[in-house]
């Protein structure tokens, strides 16, 4: 989810503006550091705009690429420069068990617009010690229509299979996701590929499988990468979160493709970095920001989905069909992050010496 001009450009913007209404002796900052491109987009239209309008305190948008890296360098080393971050599952829970983000005050999260206590509005899981989350995104596999007419890939089998399908694949540089999906093109039933994959066996046969096009694959690690490389041709097929496609398809004129079968969904979260200097701050955009109607106004643009219940009878029903749980074709699974929490530090040692071969 990244573009680099987005955040410099979007937010001396938003500040300028925001400063005259408020003055700028009087206002506060905090940051926001989410994944650029079309993700942040949405996010600046939807929930930092109305929230620094409201509340007199400007967010200022950053961007990376993921992971608890920088996180865990700014907290040991004292100097929290980012108050808060959008992170995937898997981080919420590890980064919580690591002591790099602050505690999530549940009580205080806002009803549902319906009157649904938030506990309970809230999908499952998407309230933590420590995270708040917002939406929903899938990994799916894309490709060109103008490469492959009407007849395109139409499995996830197709996606490794590059003697029918011929050409280079995109994968992002990271073992998560791609070893599910590898492993479901193998034939594993999705709500058996983590129990395959606790074993060594299993291990083995996912990187098996990932060999099989390792030389026919372009890496990439931004977000925005997946759309351009196939608009260079680049390659002939990618894995991208599918919110990129849709823009790409609806606002850049392209006519990109989405395999739905054998997609991985990940729900994002926001989090509070331990030692932010605008914490309450920061705890008070998380709870404005997951409300009903900020999560509802996000899908105006970008198909990702809400992770309260009540937002869904705001969202408009054109879009509820590029929604990662609308009625889609084929396979699907949902990351299991307790399994990566746990995994992470192995799985990732072994992805990185399976590149370096």
């Amino acid at each position: 989810m990244k573009a680099g001009a987005f955040h410099l450009k979007q937010a001396c913007g938003l500040l300028l503006a925001l400063l005259g209404s408020v003055g700028i002796a009087h206002a506060e900052t905090m940051t926001v550091t989410s994944w650029g491109g079309a993700y942040s987009q949405s996010q600046l239209e939807s929930m930092y705009k109305p929230y620094s309008a409201s509340s007199g305190t400007v967010v200022l948008p950053e961007e990376y690429n993921g992971g608890l890296a920088e996180i865990e360098a700014q907290v040991k080393t004292g100097n929290v420069k980012w108050d808060v971050v959008d992170v995937e599952y898997a981080e919420a829970l590890r980064g919580c068990d690591e002591g790099l983000f602050e505690r999530i005050d549940a009580g205080q999260l806002p009803a549902g617009a319906d009157g649904t206590p938030a506990k309970q509005d809230f999908l499952p899981g998407r309230i933590t010690k420590c995270a708040v989350g917002n939406v929903s995104y899938s990994n799916v596999i894309a490709y060109d229509k103008a490469r492959y007419s009407n007849n395109g890939p139409k499995t996830i089998e197709d996606f490794f299979d590059v003697k029918k399908w011929p050409g280079k694949r995109g994968l992002k540089k990271e073992p998560n996701v791609n070893l599910e999906m590898a492993l479901v093109a193998d034939g594993v039933k999705p709500e058996d590929v983590y129990s395959v994959l606790s074993t060594p066996a299993g291990l083995d046969r996912a990187f098996a499988k990932l060999d099989t096009i390792k030389h026919d694959v372009v890496w990439w690690q931004a977000g925005a990468q997946p759309a351009q490389l196939l608009a260079s041709r680049e390659v002939a097929m990618t894995t991208v979160y599918h919110g990129r496609i849709y823009d790409a398809d609806t606002k850049d004129g392209k006519d990109f493709a989405i395999v739905w079968d054998g997609q991985v969904q990940v729900p994002d979260f926001f989090v509070v970095v331990k030692g932010s200097r605008h914490a309450q701050a920061a705890q008070n955009f998380i709870r404005f920001a997951t409300g009903t109607k900020p999560l509802a106004e996000q899908t105006r643009f970008i198909p990702y989905a809400p992770s309260r219940k009540s937002s869904m009878a705001y969202v408009d029903p054109k879009v509820k069909q590029w929604l990662p749980t609308g009625d889609h074709p084929g396979r699907k699974m949902t990351t299991d992050a307790e399994w990566w929490a746990d995994h992470a530090d192995e799985v990732n040692q072994r992805f990185a010496n399976w590149l370096a071969k």
